[in-house]
């Protein structure tokens, strides 16, 4: 037996195959939408094609990756547990909520399900970004239990991007404090900042921080916070009209290194 398996990964609703050895090191990966089977090891095709084979339909092309870049082969040398890019909105919050979920009767009020909403909704406007040569990773844990909400990578630089949920409620924000309604004011941007500057660290890359109030009624900046920007949903498109900053390989570069489990285990 070969030992090869086939692991599926989804993204923006395009999905691949990719077949990994028993160390979960990727040896080819099948593309549906281009009817391509790519191989990293022309040596292993026969075991890479049986293992395929009920997944396989109509002609399917197979042969080496078109000229692989660095980055490319940087992701495909993760191990599948390691790999963040996967990541949906929310997912910490998903996996606390499904091992511990709430009562019907307070779903709705549950904190979790609230944050989990506020995420949901600025994760899939980041991700429609994409299609303009941006990357998102979500829920990027830090040591300590610190996580990133988002973490976009594009031409315009890298973004720290926490979601705030304020249905139908005021938000106020008076650096380093932030108030949601009538509920007591907390110092997010403190955390905010800490988070961007540990990003930092870890790509060795300025790593810019952006608070989103979501589903607010009314923002209220008493002074612009020193080196944040509050944004609300409909601002976020304009994360993507900054540009020259990065290039394109500078931005796969940065994504593929971004997405390693174990990049941001020392900051």
């Amino acid at each position: 037996m070969s030992g090869l398996r086939v692991v599926p990964a989804f993204r923006h609703g395009h999905e691949r195959l990719y077949v990994c050895r028993a160390d979960g090191r990727n040896v080819a990966w099948y593309d549906r939408e281009t009817a391509r089977v790519n191989l990293l090891s022309a040596a292993e095709e026969e075991d890479v094609l049986h293992v395929l084979a009920p997944f396989l339909t109509g002609n399917v092309a197979v042969g080496p990756p078109p000229v692989p870049t660095p980055a490319e082969l940087a992701r495909l040398s993760l191990h599948p547990d390691d790999d963040l890019a996967p990541n949906r909105p929310g997912e910490a919050l998903r996996v606390r909520l499904e091992r511990d979920p709430p009562s019907a009767r307070k779903l709705r009020s549950d904190p979790r399900s609230l944050a989990l909403a506020a995420e949901v909704a600025v994760g899939d406007a980041l991700d429609r970004l994409d299609a303009v040569g941006w990357h998102t990773l979500h829920s990027v844990g830090l040591p300590g239990g610190a996580r990133i909400h988002h973490l976009l990578i594009g031409p315009g630089g890298l973004f720290c991007v926490r979601a705030v949920p304020a249905r139908r409620q005021r938000v106020r924000v008076a650096d380093p404090l932030v108030a949601v309604g009538r509920a007591k004011a907390v110092p997010l941007l403190r955390e905010l900042r800490a988070d961007a500057a540990r990003a930092s660290f870890a790509l060795t890359a300025e790593v810019r921080a952006v608070l989103v109030p979501v589903g607010a009624v009314s923002v209220e900046v008493t002074a612009e916070p020193r080196e944040i920007r509050v944004l609300t949903e409909p601002d976020l498109p304009a994360l993507a009209r900054a540009g020259g900053v990065l290039k394109p390989a500078d931005v796969e570069a940065l994504h593929a290194l971004a997405r390693d489990r174990h990049v941001w285990h020392r900051v």
